[in-house]
């Protein structure tokens, strides 16, 4: 029986993907470049991660970090991701884009979401930056985006709680309300207790450092990279099937 309450995991590389769907995620949100916040994975990734992964996967179309308006050579990248992934056989999507006003793009954006069609269309945290939550979240569902991920408008999503609860009011059941960032095991029973979502997000990192492998003192740095911790989101898990 597949579960009510839908869990997603951020992750950065195969080996987090195949983590995840191993504790209990019921969809990825595929990216590299955690310091970044998040970028579009390689081809290669893409490739491999879509014959591998047996539950939804949906890539992160984002050229780079930083913010969230790009130049016309970026948005042809965009959309060449998006045709990839189509391509693939993607379920999904992740992308958002805003003007340097903290508008939504709304003309972008549409085009984006008609280029994904028939995967779904999540807007990402992009969200956060917007100057007027309530009409961006109008726009967002006019252009047929299934969710929008947000941690209302703060870092952390604990604090967005009194937003969160606004913003899912208003979609009323019109588009998926996914509260995400410092979505934890710790905290994950108060915050649906609040808010009562349809799903969350998380990345659920780990530091993976391999001490077996030889480097030379010399070097004086200790090589490490982001994961997803097993026992963290199977503990979500857990608790999510607790409160369904």
């Amino acid at each position: 029986m597949s579960s009510k309450i839908q869990l997603e995991i951020a992750t950065f590389t195969l080996e987090g993907a195949l983590i995840a769907e191993k504790a209990g995620a019921n969809r990825i949100e595929l990216c590299e470049n955690p310091n970044d916040g998040g970028t579009t994975p390689s081809f290669g990734t893409l490739k491999s991660v879509r014959s591998l992964i047996s539950i939804p996967v949906f890539p992160i179309i984002r050229p780079r970090g930083g913010n969230f308006v790009y130049s016309s050579y970026e948005i042809e990248v965009i959309k060449q991701d998006i045709i990839c992934c189509k391509e693939l056989g993607y379920t999904g999507i992740v992308v958002g884009v805003l003007t340097s006003i903290g508008d939504i793009d709304f003309k972008l954006l549409n085009e984006f979401v008609q280029l994904a069609s028939p995967m779904e269309v999540t807007f990402h945290r992009a969200f956060d930056r917007c100057k007027k939550p309530s009409h961006a979240l109008e726009q967002i569902i006019e252009t047929g985006c299934t969710r929008i991920l947000t941690s209302g408008q703060y870092p952390s999503v604990v604090n967005g709680i009194p937003l969160l609860k606004k913003l899912i009011a208003q979609a009323n059941h019109r588009i998926s309300i996914m509260p995400g960032s410092g979505v934890n095991s710790q905290n994950i029973a108060m915050l649906h207790d609040s808010l009562q979502a349809k799903e969350y997000h998380t990345a659920a990192r780990i530091k993976m450092v391999h001490t077996d492998i030889v480097s030379p003192e010399t070097m004086n740095e200790q090589l490490s990279y982001v994961s997803v911790d097993a026992i963290e989101v199977e503990a979500i898990r857990t608790v999510l099937n607790s409160m369904e």
